[in-house]
């Protein structure tokens, strides 16, 4: 099964002819030069894929995208504010490699025990969160100073610290 990693959400529609705006979590520049395809979630777990027309860049986190089959600003109102998902393979391509976005797919430990892979990270002013599934359900991890011992890239792991009973929270 094809992993797909989120890279951003459409924020809005430029001009008339449907085109929209992607701000992106990438950690560099880009237009996505060579994607031809991106995954927006219709249901839980049920990605759509979009073909795409254009992209170009209008700044540093944003990109301009125009899909195959959205021609007015009703059509691309749709889609907005809908997160934008590709496969795994087109994310290495894609995203820097300090971007928060790159530690998607990596197990999350903690005493010697995984909890699950990154599904999500979510990006706050002081911390990440990292979205798992635990017992199917979802749960939020905290990265900052206090909560992070070691990311090791190599194995694709992150060793966490975390407060006493957060897991309880969401487990029950």
């Amino acid at each position: 099964m094809t992993e797909y990693f989120n890279i951003g959400k459409m924020v809005a529609v430029h001009g008339l002819k449907g085109e929209l705006i992607l701000l992106h979590e990438l950690g560099k520049k880009t237009s996505l030069k060579g994607l031809t395809t991106i995954f927006l979630e219709d249901k839980k777990n049920s990605m759509l894929p979009w073909f795409i027309e254009s992209t170009s860049i209008r700044s540093e986190k944003e990109i301009l995208i125009k899909l195959e089959g959205l021609d007015s600003r009703e059509s691309a109102m749709k889609l907005v504010p809908k997160k934008v998902w590709i496969p795994e393979a087109d994310h290495k391509k894609y995203a820097a490699k300090t971007a928060p976005s790159s530690i998607l797919g990596y197990m999350v430990i903690e005493d010697g025990k995984e909890l699950g892979k990154i599904l999500e990270i979510i990006e706050q002013p002081q911390q990440l969160l990292c979205r798992l599934e635990m017992n199917g359900m979802e749960v939020l991890i905290p990265l900052h100073e206090a909560s992070l011992e070691k990311i090791d890239h190599r194995k694709k792991q992150i060793l966490v610290d975390l407060p006493d009973g957060l897991l309880d929270i969401y487990l029950g």
